[in-house]
């Protein structure tokens, strides 16, 4: 073979094996990319979740302070208070 063919042979090895690359690194990526989004979806359900465990712990806190604890009926006061001017500010809203 002349030095020529020997070059070409080598350089269309070389293009097969990037092509095959190439293939392979363009399904991990698409593997990955489903892999993101399964992983942000679950993500956003426990977001969620700890959302309404976080309100959960705050309605307990409010019941616990009404049905008699003493350590946080300050904080009962200042929820009410801020409830019942929500409240009001809703009136005010609709009456206008």
């Amino acid at each position: 073979m002349s030095k020529i063919e020997l070059i070409v042979n080598s350089l269309d090895e070389k293009v097969q094996r990037i092509m095959y690359e190439l293939a392979e690194l363009k399904s991990d990526n698409l593997a990955l990319k489903e892999r993101l989004v399964d992983l942000n979806t679950k993500n956003s359900k426990l977001l969620y979740s700890l959302k309404e465990k976080e309100n959960e712990y705050e309605t307990l806190k409010i019941t616990n302070s009404i049905l008699g604890s003493d350590e946080s009926k300050t904080f009962t006061k200042l929820k009410i208070n801020t409830l019942i001017k929500d409240i009001d500010d809703c009136i005010s809203k609709l009456s206008d």
